[in-house]
């Protein structure tokens, strides 16, 4: 009797203390710091975030994807899997999301808690308003598509080529290299897109690293006798949208897939890659400031995925993620598919570029 009545006494305190242990770790899940929850990296992530998300219950997400195409079904598939967290979104193009993004930190008023563009990471990350994040996802990716400080990850990829008016551009005069951009047909005939990173800047930037800058100059210095047209009046889509209207017959440095996109509906455009095509990517960061951490790094865990990363892939993106291929429609003008040589333009090559070769453009071109 008295052995059992010390094994109950036993069994009570062990349960006793397995009650204390398991309130002291839920009182450190609540209590964990902002900087704690971006970069938890326990074997419960994944709960402590749920459980964290279900008491914040929503959460802002600033993106320029489009919205029809990728941005809502991305948020009704991160809300199908966690049905508590309610995704509020802003879209804007990555220029845009960057001025109201700075706007609201200057107001002290930051509402988004995800950011993600083409060049507006990069921007973030510049003004110092971005915080380290981790995600297990993450470990997935190629090394140059995630910040070694943990202050962005690639979430998409971008390669850029010559679009052309099939009508107005036969098969055999197509540019196959940028020193075809320099016949005396094209004169007048070229045009590129101007205030936007990815625009005018990157086409000089991904010629200064991959030829050097004497090369990229010399150059840069004859293809500003072609007059190219300068379209400062809309998206890059736009810019396709007036070549396939014929307004102009190629455009330079747009993304490529998106005369893919056109063409399959029977649109008079098609793309072509020159060597060496630049490659960008699109790019997540969390800000300073971020008022749902929780539900912040659920998304951000969920884009990465496989799962987010297939719905990119069925909006006609490029994932980042090499396990994730693209569709067929737009497969073909990935550059390694077709044996041509990629430059990829990292973040911090865009960032650290962008203004010098602005001024180059601006020097040679305007």
């Amino acid at each position: 009797m008295i052995l059992q009545n010390r094994k109950r006494r036993t069994a009570a305190i062990t349960a006793c203390l397995a009650a204390m242990l398991t309130g002291v770790a839920a009182g450190t899940s609540r209590a964990l710091t902002t900087e704690e929850v971006l970069n938890y990296k326990g074997a419960d992530r994944e709960q402590v975030l749920i459980d964290g998300a279900k008491k914040e219950g929503q959460i802002v997400f600033y993106c320029a994807l489009i919205v029809t195409q990728a941005l809502r079904p991305i948020a009704d598939g991160f809300m199908k899997k966690y049905p508590f967290v309610k995704v509020s979104y802003w879209r804007g193009e990555s220029e845009a999301i960057a001025q109201k993004l700075m706007a609201e930190i200057k107001a002290n008023n930051l509402q988004a808690d995800l950011v993600e563009g083409t060049g507006v990471g990069e921007i973030v990350v510049q003004a110092g308003q971005a915080v380290p994040f981790y995600s297990p996802k993450l470990e997935e990716f190629p090394t140059e598509y995630r910040d070694s400080r943990g202050l962005w990850a690639a979430t998409r990829l971008s390669y850029f080529a010559l679009g052309y008016n099939t009508k107005l551009v036969p098969i055999d005069k197509v540019p196959k290299s940028y020193d075809d951009l320099l016949d005396p047909m094209w004169k007048g005939k070229l045009s590129w897109r101007i205030e936007s990173a990815s625009g005018t800047p990157l086409f000089i930037t991904n010629l200064r690293l991959a030829w050097g800058e004497d090369r990229a100059r010399a150059y840069l210095k004859k293809l500003a006798e072609q007059k190219i047209v300068n379209f400062g009046s809309g998206s890059a889509r736009t810019l396709v949208d007036r070549v396939m209207a014929g307004e102009y017959p190629i455009a330079m440095n747009i993304f490529a897939h998106h005369p893919q996109i056109s063409k399959q509906k029977g649109a008079p455009v098609d793309t072509k890659l020159l060597e060496p095509t630049a490659t960008t990517a699109g790019t997540m960061v969390v800000p300073k400031g971020v008022r749902h951490p929780y539900g912040a790094m659920l998304l951000a865990d969920f884009l990465l995925s496989k799962d987010g990363q297939a719905l990119l892939a069925n909006a006609e993106y490029f994932p980042a993620r090499p396990d994730v291929p693209p569709i067929d429609a737009i497969s073909h003008v990935v550059p390694r598919t077709l044996g041509v040589k990629d430059n990829f333009v990292s973040p911090e090559n865009l960032n650290k570029y962008t203004e010098s070769s602005e001024a180059i453009y601006q020097e040679l071109f305007r």
